[in-house]
């Protein structure tokens, strides 16, 4: 499960370099056995970077895009991602957890280069989803 900070405003979205993956994502998590999707993408706003998530209006609390996709490593598996945007200000105080993230950046929508290894490799296609939803 992924979450977007996206700030609409500014039309970014917070990414992490993520230690283990080594590649800027989204932030998120495992859904807990028994948990609601939704449940842990505000849980995972909160642990990972220590604030109280909002779903965004765009989407509400439904994911916006699902993605399957194999993992990469000597454990490899195939993921099945939901995909939440919550609401966001560059200007909000983020906590990251250091001992999950290199670093913490805002990415826009437009102008930024999705292709490619550095990003998830479904993460062109988020964007340009939540960009068209973002402009109606």
């Amino acid at each position: 499960m992924y979450f977007a900070l996206f700030d609409d405003d500014e039309g970014t979205v917070m990414m992490v370099d993520h230690k283990k993956a080594a590649a800027w994502l989204l932030p998120g998590g495992h859904v807990d056995p028994y948990e609601d999707p939704r449940v842990t993408a505000l849980r995972e706003a909160e642990e990972e970077l220590q604030i109280a998530g909002k779903f965004h209006d765009l989407t509400g609390d439904a994911p916006l895009f699902v993605s399957v996709t194999e993992t990469r490593g000597a454990h490899s598996h195939t993921d099945v991602t939901l995909w939440f945007v919550l609401k966001a200000s560059q200007r909000e105080l983020f906590r990251p957890d250091p001992g999950e993230f290199e670093a913490v950046e805002w990415f826009p929508l437009r102008g930024t280069d999705w292709d490619g290894d550095r990003f998830d490799p479904n993460m062109a296609r988020f964007v340009r989803k939540l960009d068209q939803l973002a402009s109606q």
